[in-house]
């Protein structure tokens, strides 16, 4: 690893660690307090939007009620915005005339926005219109965010209270969520984007004419439109150049915000973050990528103050941050030693310099490859889908290491609400293997786990597992699977693999190799999104509900510390080797022959 990539990796995790405690204040008081709602000005909306919609907002709810309304509402959502796609030829705010989409395309796009995964298997800019961007995907983009927020609030509440059956009241926390924390934060992102060079309009798509041309010869004609001819007889011809480009316009700037600082991860662009009107600076990729992790982070110090020890806090984002950079700086090393078998070639010959500067295949110049690793890592880490470079180039470790991040359940930082919730099920499943080490009833945070904590917790870990691997399976068996497969072999397998992953796991970003854009691909990945999200958030509730009833205890001489080295070092051990288990015999058929294969050919 250069030292260009420390330093980029150093200034990121600086700038993530000064804002984590600001933002993680932040969303404590706006998520448990009425520090904003009862302002006169300020809390103005909220109580207007509380009065439209009828809601109670001091009404508590119990988990069964809680996920009766969080279900409703997304799948109130996904009909709205599969009815948009599918009628929006006739809709205004869509001046290219886009067709309507067809109805596994819009099913599998619906579910994808509506589960915060942001999978596309269209090229957007050539597929939606302006106002299904905006009114459908844009949409989705906040609400399915506050949906994480809530949950993993929902959660805390869990270990926080004691003796009670309320875990607060969902259309409470979707409302602070949107409008307190997303909605702001968006705003600030957007403005900087568009300070960037990061577009914002309604314009019509606009025709350029390039400098790259092509050439023709039309005859020479004379006024009276018949051609001259030489001094041979023949037609004088003259040589013409013309070329032309179809620029895609819109509103990019907001939807990049919310994408990015919400974990969303769809572009507007099929290029994504790598087009230069999503990311068009160094500058602007930086600030994507602190947007990814900003609000997972802060939510670890909300956690924190919630639960009435900011030390527990501090503990879950070091096991994050500490594992995160452990894996980045792998990434880096591996794209930067590029592929030997080109370098290898000899002096002389034009491949031997394609990766004598590390593997730049698939990345773009403006960030080059050390910014293209670390939005990589940082990207799969979170479930954000977004992408600054070609994820089915990386070389076979960086690809691992990305499709990794992604089946550890993303807790390394994770996505909005999903990283933490998903992270603390992994620490309650910590604790429970200490507390049978030292012959003692498990506990965290003054709660004592039982037998249906680690049913419910055994059940999240097992769902996405089982549908990556699932998934993978029949799509290698099948037809229509294979048929998919650009590069056969073990990277064929990898780009299967990955898809489900990132799936299953709600992050959207491929390995592009795989076309995906089929009716057994939309209506398989729809499954696997689907219910590797509300197959967790479901158990998560309920984990919710069962600790918010139980009385706190007091710490005893045999309680294990949750707050210091030694808990972190079991909690990463826990997240390792979970997911090392789970997935080792797929990624060694997949990555694991890959790398192989490219060590043996060198």
């Amino acid at each position: 690893m250069t030292a260009d990539g420390f330093i980029q990796l150093g200034l990121y995790m600086l700038a993530l660690v000064l804002l984590t405690k600001p933002v993680g204040y932040l969303i404590y008081k706006v998520m448990e307090t009425d520090w904003l709602s009862q302002r006169k000005w300020l809390g103005a909306p909220e109580r207007l939007i509380y009065r439209l919609s009828g809601v109670d907002a001091k009404k508590e709810m119990g988990w069964k009620a809680y996920a009766i309304a969080l279900l409703a509402f997304n799948v109130i959502g996904f009909f709205f915005l599969l009815l948009l796609q599918l009628l929006q030829l006739w809709l205004p705010l869509n001046p290219e005339q886009f067709s309507n989409l067809s109805f596994d395309s819009a099913f599998n796009t619906a579910v994808s926005f509506v589960t915060n995964t942001n999978w596309q298997g269209y090229a957007g800019e050539s597929t939606m219109s302006y106002l299904t961007q905006m009114l459908g995907l844009s949409v989705q983009n906040f609400v399915s965010a506050a949906t994480g927020i809530a949950v993993v609030m929902a959660l805390i509440r869990g270990f926080a209270r004691h003796s009670s059956t309320g875990l607060g009241n969902f259309w409470v926390d979707l409302t602070r969520s949107t409008l307190y924390l997303l909605l702001p934060g968006s705003l600030i992102f957007a403005t900087l984007f568009m300070q960037q060079g990061v577009i914002q309009n309604l314009n019509p798509y606009v025709d350029a004419h390039t400098l790259e041309s092509t050439e023709y010869s039309a005859p020479v004609k004379d006024e009276q439109g018949l051609a001259k001819l030489n001094q041979q007889g023949q037609p004088l011809l003259s040589t013409a150049t013309t070329q032309t480009q179809h620029i895609a316009m819109g509103a990019v700037a907001s939807q990049e915000a919310i994408k990015m600082l919400g974990t969303n991860g769809g572009g507007f662009f099929n290029a994504n973050s790598a087009h230069p009107f999503e990311n068009p600076t160094p500058f602007t990729n930086f600030l994507q990528m602190l947007a990814i992790f900003l609000i997972p982070a802060a939510l670890c110090y909300a956690f924190g103050l919630m639960v009435g020890d900011r030390r527990q806090g501090w503990a879950i984002f070091s096991a994050m941050a500490i594992l995160f950079v452990v894996l980045a700086t792998v990434v880096m090393w591996a794209e930067q030693a590029g592929n030997p078998m080109l370098s290898q070639l000899g002096a002389d010959t034009a491949a031997s310099t394609l990766q004598a500067g590390g593997n730049m295949e698939g990345k773009e110049t403006r960030f080059g490859i050390n910014s293209s690793a670390l939005f990589a890592t940082i990207t799969t880490a979170a479930s954000c889908g977004a992408v600054n470079a070609m994820h089915d180039s990386l070389t076979p470790v960086g690809g691992m290491i990305a499709m990794w991040l992604m089946q550890l359940g993303e807790v390394v930082f994770g996505g909005v609400g999903t990283g933490l919730y998903s992270m603390l099920v992994y620490a309650v499943i910590a604790v429970f293997v200490a507390g049978l080490m030292i012959g003692r009833t498990p506990e965290y945070l003054g709660k004592k786990i039982e037998i249906f904590e680690m049913k419910m917790s055994a059940l999240i870990i097992l769902v996405t597992p089982v549908l990556v691997l699932a998934g993978s399976a029949i799509s290698v068996l099948v037809t229509p699977g294979l048929a998919g497969i650009a590069n056969p072999g073990a990277h064929g397998l990898s780009e299967i693999l990955y898809a489900y992953s990132s799936a299953a796991n709600n992050n959207g970003s491929a390995f592009a190799g795989l076309s995906a854009n089929t009716p057994f691909y939309n209506y398989m990945l729809s499954a696997a999104m689907w219910f590797g999200r509300f197959g967790i958030i479901i158990p998560i509730l309920a984990i919710a509900g069962s600790l918010a009833s139980k009385k706190r205890i007091t710490p005893g001489l045999g309680t294990l510390p949750t707050h210091g080295p030694l808990f972190v070092g079991l909690l990463i051990g826990t997240v390792i080797l979970v997911g090392a288990l789970t997935y080792i015999p797929a990624l060694a058929l997949g990555p694991g022959i890959e790398q192989l294969t490219m060590t043996a050919a060198h």
